[in-house]
C-alpha cells in the first residue's frame, strides 16, 4: 500500500510541476514577444491570464507542505507565495493604472525564469528520481540575480500603487459599520513594504544556505 501511495504522490507532483512549468513558460514567451513587438506598456495585458493561473496555482504548494507531500517548510513557502499573490492580485489585478509600468516587465521576466527553472527541476526530479547537475546548479544559483530583480520590482510596484490605493479607497472599510471594524488598504500597503525590508534579506540568506547545502551534497554523490 505504501508503494502505491508513493507512486501516486510522484505522479501527482510530476504532473503538477510540469503543468505549472508550461504556465510560466507561456508567461515568459509572451512577455519577451510583447516587449520586442509592442513595448513594456502592453506586457501585462499579454501575460495576465497565464500569470494569474500559474501564480495562483502556487497555493497548492502550501497544502503540499502541510500534508507532507514535500519536505519544504511551510514557514519558508508561505511568506514567499503570500507576497507574490499580494502583488499579483492585490496590486496589478486590482489597480489597472500600474499595468503599463516598466517594472511589470522586470517582475514577470524575473518570476518566470525563476519558476521555469524551479518547476522543471522538481518535475524532472519527481519523474526520474534525480535532476541533471546543470539543472541543479541553475536551480540553486540563478536566484542570486533574479531574486533581487524580482523583489525590487515588487517593492517598486507596491510603492507606485500607494497613491492609487489611497485615492480609490478600494478594499478599505470605514466606520461606522455593522462589524464595528475599520480597515485601510493604504496602510496595509505600507505595512507590506515595511515587512519587505527586514524579511527579504532573511529569505535571501536562507536561500544561500540552501544553495550551499544542495551543491555540497551533489559533489559528494
Amino acid at each position: 500500500m505504501a508503494g502505491v501511495l508513493s507512486a501516486l504522490r510522484r505522479v501527482y507532483l510530476t504532473l503538477y510541476n510540469w503543468t505549472v512549468f508550461f504556465g510560466w513558460f507561456q508567461v515568459f514567451y509572451l512577455a519577451v514577444k510583447t516587449l520586442k513587438e509592442s513595448g513594456h506598456e502592453h506586457v501585462y495585458e499579454a501575460v495576465e491570464r497565464p500569470l494569474l493561473l500559474a501564480q495562483t496555482a502556487a497555493i497548492l504548494e502550501i497544502l503540499h507542505g502541510l500534508v507532507g507531500l514535500v519536505r519544504s517548510p511551510v514557514s519558508a513557502t508561505l511568506p514567499q507565495i503570500s507576497s507574490r499573490l499580494y502583488v499579483t492580485w492585490g496590486i496589478l489585478w486590482s489597480f489597472p493604472e500600474l499595468r503599463s509600468h516598466i517594472l511589470v516587465s522586470s517582475l514577470v521576466i524575473s518570476w518566470s525564469i525563476t519558476e521555469i527553472i524551479r518547476y522543471s527541476f522538481f518535475g524532472t526530479k519527481e519523474a526520474f528520481g534525480s535532476a541533471p547537475s546543470w539543472l541543479l546548479w541553475l536551480r540553486y544559483s540563478t536566484f542570486m540575480l533574479l531574486y533581487p530583480t524580482g523583489i525590487t520590482s515588487e517593492v517598486g510596484l507596491i510603492y507606485s500603487a500607494l497613491p492609487y490605493i489611497k485615492g480609490s479607497e478600494k478594499y478599505s472599510l470605514r466606520m461606522p459599520n455593522k462589524w464595528n471594524f475599520s480597515f485601510d488598504y493604504y496602510y496595509a500597503g505600507l505595512v507590506a513594504l515595511g515587512i519587505y525590508v527586514p524579511g527579504n534579506p532573511h529569505m535571501y540568506g536562507y536561500m544561500l544556505g540552501q544553495r550551499k547545502k544542495a551543491l555540497s551534497k551533489s559533489k559528494k554523490e
